[in-house]
Formats: C-alpha cells, sequence, structure tokens
C-alpha cells in the first residue's frame, strides 16, 4: 500500500513540480543567455553537447528547491548519441540545470552538477561524457568532486565557473549552505578533487524554497566577477579573486530578482 501510495503521489506531484521548476536542460551562455534566476556566466564558446536531468524522484526529500523531487540520472547527447549516469538509491542531482564548461583547457566541456547523498549531503560533482566514435558506448563518468558536506539535508548552490584571477586557469565557484554557513568558496579542478583555494563567510545566493540559484558571474570590463547577496538580502554584493583572495564590495540594495539582472547586466 506505501509502495502505491507514494507512486500516486508521485504521479499527482510531477506535473506541478515541473510548472514550478523549468525542465532541466543545460544552458550554454556562449549560445543562448539563460533566463533569470539560473545560471550566468561570461560568453564562452558554444558546445555542441547537450546535457540534462531526468528520471525524477521523490527520493530525498529535502524541498530546498520548492518541491519534494530531485533527479535520478543524468544525460548528455552529442549528434544524436546518448551519454547516461543513473544514480545509486542513496542520491539525486539536487539542482536546477546541468553547466557546461570547460574546466580543464582542452575545449571541450565537463558537466558540473550538485549531487545530494542521504546521508552525507550535497557536494559539488564534475562529470564528463564520452563518444567513442567506432568502438563501445557513449557514457557519463565522473571526473571530481568536493567533499560530500557530510551532513544529510546539507546544500550548496554553485556560483560558475571562469577565470576569476587572470592566470589561465578556470576557477569554481559555490555557496556551502546558503541558508546557514553562507560561504563563497572557489576552487580548482585537481586530478580527482575540486579542490579549495580560497573561501569568504557571509555571501548568499538562495533562499529555501526558491526554485532557481539567484547570481552568477559577470564581467563589465576588468574582468569577471560573483554576483551574490548579504545573509539579509537587502544588499548585492561583487565579489574577485586576485589568485590568493576574494575581496567582496557592496554594489547597491537588492530589490528582487530584478536586482540581480541589472547587476549582471552591469546596469
Amino acid at each position: 500500500m506505501r509502495a502505491a501510495g507514494l507512486a500516486l503521489a508521485l504521479a499527482l506531484a510531477l506535473p506541478l513540480a515541473l510548472a514550478l521548476r523549468a525542465l532541466p536542460a543545460a544552458a550554454n551562455p556562449g549560445c543562448a543567455p539563460p533566463g533569470a534566476g539560473t545560471f550566468h556566466m561570461p560568453p564562452a564558446p558554444c558546445f555542441r553537447m547537450w546535457a540534462g536531468f531526468v528520471a525524477p524522484t521523490g527520493r530525498y526529500a529535502h524541498g530546498v528547491l520548492g518541491d519534494s523531487l530531485e533527479w535520478g540520472a543524468l544525460e548528455a547527447e552529442l549528434e544524436g548519441r546518448i551519454a547516461r549516469l543513473v544514480l545509486p538509491g542513496t542520491r539525486v542531482f539536487e539542482d536546477i540545470v546541468p553547466r557546461l564548461a570547460d574546466l580543464d583547457g582542452d575545449d571541450r566541456p565537463e558537466i558540473l552538477v550538485v549531487e545530494s547523498d542521504a546521508a552525507q549531503g550535497a557536494r559539488l560533482a564534475v562529470y564528463r561524457a564520452s563518444f567513442p566514435v567506432r568502438i563501445g558506448q557513449p557514457r557519463l563518468r565522473l571526473v571530481a568532486a568536493t567533499p560530500f558536506i557530510g551532513q544529510r539535508f546539507r546544500w550548496l548552490a554553485p556560483v560558475g565557473a571562469a577565470d576569476l584571477d587572470g592566470d589561465g586557469r578556470v576557477e569554481i565557484a559555490w555557496v556551502e549552505t546558503p541558508h546557514l554557513g553562507r560561504i563563497l568558496r572557489v576552487g580548482r579542478l585537481s586530478g580527482h578533487r575540486v579542490t579549495e583555494i580560497a573561501a569568504l563567510a557571509g555571501l548568499t545566493n538562495h533562499r529555501i524554497g526558491d526554485t532557481g540559484i539567484s547570481g552568477g558571474l559577470r564581467d563589465c570590463g576588468a574582468g569577471p566577477e560573483m554576483v551574490l547577496a548579504d545573509p539579509g538580502w537587502t544588499r548585492l554584493r561583487a565579489v574577485r579573486f586576485d589568485g590568493r583572495t576574494l575581496q567582496a564590495r557592496d554594489i547597491g540594495p537588492l530589490q528582487g530578482p530584478a536586482g540581480f539582472d541589472a547587476a549582471l547586466a552591469c546596469r
């Protein structure tokens, strides 16, 4: 009876959940700018690959993104060929969209996602798709990840990926526990890990129940910087990375989603 009830609940909840949260296909900012509250990065080359989450599931009822459904699988497609990765039953993709970014400089995109574990909470994970020409099936494999936060229902929200300090290497930025600790962290791909290189407390990009992640990266002519909110969601902060430390400055009042959009558009 419980299984039947759960199946019915999922069937009833799915249309509403998908209406509240846009169908998650990867936004490639070099091809088409993402909408408000999704994923903002400075212009980048268009990637031929597409990626998206599939297999909605209610097995991790955190609800941080406004509903009780997350995603059980990730797909990538190139020229009609599909690579698919199904997570084990203790994990979900607790995210709004897979993000395509060339993190290692080989002109091929990696896929950046938030992956959550039933016991250990969230981690930032990097996947790579391969599409063999002659032998073997397309596949997705884990390249690197941050450590899991370490506690159930603890989450993180990506900010973006770019060469933040102008040294030719791509950095990845995220906010760990944006509703509690509110710590901006910056790391780089290093072997099988995303290694943290800087952190700054007192910044956030998400409120519980919001269906999108706010802020992101912008370049107003002086290099990339991150746009986030203060803990009280009353002020906007622009944050720069100089290769060693993070520096935040106030850039004005936060007046709803339009405030983020204007800041990201350098207005």
